[in-house]
Parts: C-alpha cells; sequence; structure tokens
C-alpha cells in the first residue's frame, strides 16, 4: 500500500522532450515507474526512445489520459510555463499533478491554486519546487532516487528535497511506504496536512517523519492536525535552527520575522501535539528508530 501513488499508477510528463524531463523519464522507468507517455505541443505525434522503450508524445494532457490510461502527471517545463502546464492538467481533471518545477512566480502558484479550487480540486498538486513523490518498490513520480530505501512502513512528508533523501537513507533499515516531497515555496499544493492525513488513514504506514523548516505557520498548523487527529507516531525535524532572522534561505517560503516562524517556536509546537522532533537530521532519524524497535 502507498498513499496517491501505487504500482498501478500510469504517469506522462510534461516537457518529456526536454533536457530535465528526458533525463528523468528514463531514471523514472529504471525504477519501474508505469510511464504511458509525455507531452509537447510541439512535437505531438512523435515517439521518444527510452534505451528501447519507446514513448508516445501528445499535443495535451487530455489526449494522453486519452489514449493511454494516465492518472498522473510530472510538469518538467521552464518556469515561464508551469502555469499553463498546471491549467491544461486541471482542465484534463487528472487525479495527480506532480511540478517538480524550480522558481515558479508566486503569483502563478497562487493563481493555479486558485483555480484548482475553483475547478473542484479534482486535481491533487504535488509542488512546485519539489522532488516529487516515491513509493520504493512500486512507483516514482519526479526526481527522488529511486535506490536509496526499500519499501517498508515509515511515511515521509518534507519540505527540503534533499533532507527527503537523507532520513530516507537513514532509516533504510525499515524502509518506507511513500515519501512526498510537498517544495519549500510560499504557496503549494499538498501540504503537511495532508500527508499526515493520507498516512494517518493508510493501513501500511505505521509511523510518520515531517520534515519542516523555518518560515510561515505550515508546522504549527500540521501540529494542531497531528494533536486532533493523528495517533500514529510522528518524528519531526524543524530545517533552519541556525538561520538569522529576516533573511531568506534556501527556499522562497523560509523566511522568518520576529518570533514567528523560527526553529524553536515550530518545535514547541510540535512537542506540545506528542511529536519528538529532532535536532539534527541523524537526531531526528534516532528518535524514529526508538519507535520503529
Amino acid at each position: 500500500m502507498a498513499i496517491w501513488l501505487t504500482k498501478d499508477s500510469k504517469v506522462i510528463v510534461q516537457g518529456i522532450t526536454g533536457g530535465e524531463g528526458s533525463k528523468h523519464t528514463k531514471r523514472m522507468l529504471a525504477a519501474g515507474t508505469q510511464v504511458v507517455g509525455g507531452v509537447n505541443p510541439r512535437k505531438a505525434g512523435t515517439r521518444v526512445d527510452f534505451d528501447g522503450t519507446e514513448l508516445p508524445v501528445f499535443a495535451t494532457v487530455a489526449e494522453a489520459i486519452k489514449e493511454t490510461g494516465a492518472d498522473v502527471s510530472v510538469i518538467f517545463v521552464p518556469p515561464a510555463f508551469t502555469k499553463a502546464a498546471v491549467i491544461e492538467a486541471i482542465d484534463a481533471e487528472i487525479p495527480l499533478a506532480v511540478v517538480i518545477t524550480e522558481g515558479v512566480p508566486v503569483q502563478d502558484s497562487a493563481s493555479f491554486w486558485a483555480y484548482n479550487v475553483a475547478k473542484g480540486e479534482k486535481t491533487r498538486i504535488i509542488g512546485p519546487n519539489c522532488p516529487g513523490i516515491a513509493s520504493p518498490g512500486a512507483s516514482n513520480a519526479g526526481i527522488i532516487p529511486a535506490d536509496i530505501t526499500p519499501q517498508g512502513r515509515i511515511g515521509l512528508v518534507s519540505k527540503s528535497g534533499t533532507l527527503t533523501y537523507q532520513l530516507m537513507y537513514e532509516l533504510r533499515e525499515f524502509g518506507f511506504s511513500t515519501a512526498v516531497g510537498i517544495g519549500g515555496d510560499p504557496i503549494i499544493g499538498t501540504t503537511h496536512i495532508d500527508a499526515l492525513k493520507a498516512f494517518q488513514e493508510d493501513p501500511d504506514t505505521d509511523a510518520i517523519v515531517m520534515i519542516g523548516e523555518i518560515g510561515g505557520d505550515a508546522e504549527e498548523r500540521a501540529a494542531e492536525f497531528i494533536k486532533a487527529n493523528v495517533t500514529k507516531p510522528v518524528v519531526g525535524y524543524i530545517a533552519g535552527f541556525t538561520a538569522p532572522p529576516g533573511k531568506t534561505m534556501g527556499h522562497a517560503g523560509a523566511i522568518i520575522s520576529g518570533s514567528a516562524g523560527t526553529a524553536d517556536a515550530k518545535k514547541a509546537a510540535l512537542e506540545a501535539a506528542g511529536v519528538k522532533v529532532g535536532k539534527t537530521p541523524s537526531e531526528t532519524a534516532r528518535l524514529m528508530r526508538e519507535v520503529m524497535s
């Protein structure tokens, strides 16, 4: 079992013929993902060869869904065209759109997020500026390396791509049901709370790792949700304990103002909800090892 992405998921790639789209399509195929085609209006009707696997290129997401039965789109298009690509995926009502692109203007993210809500939220958006979603041993949609960890019973949700990989590696003896990189932009589609709810409801996830970072109040809101709704053990980590106030750190959403949004404030909120919080990734992994043992 996994959340949102399973061995039966059929994946298309918007931007399959570009450098990043092509490179990561090859990686996803090698991981066993059912990639069934791609979208590029300028190259519609052609086929792309990936080490012996030929994939068709379609003009639109709707056409790709009609021809292949795709239910996941991974979006590798430049920032300037990401809004249009996501809106196209929403109009086609694809169940899951994974937006890898970094540097998407915040107003564009706000616009396609609001558009999705107005359309009834038939599409789950993960990202933008994220590594995607991986269900080890089943499917991999995005840029998360497929060989870090085997299948297991830990669920992971993270704002940081690099820390996603590190925690997956440090806890590889237990393995993961699904790892979701939600992205570090100020406006994202899927939140910590969405993933926590899905992991709570997943019978094959026994415990949850939640990685947050300084800035905003997403982790405080997640803490409230955990306190009210999550019965499974949650271990957390907040990136940015040494970050200076008022300075953007790495992600566009990682900026603190006064005492709001600091790592210490988020740690306190999570601990008040019963979450064990590590001060380093390795300490976080140790806390989860204790839970799983």
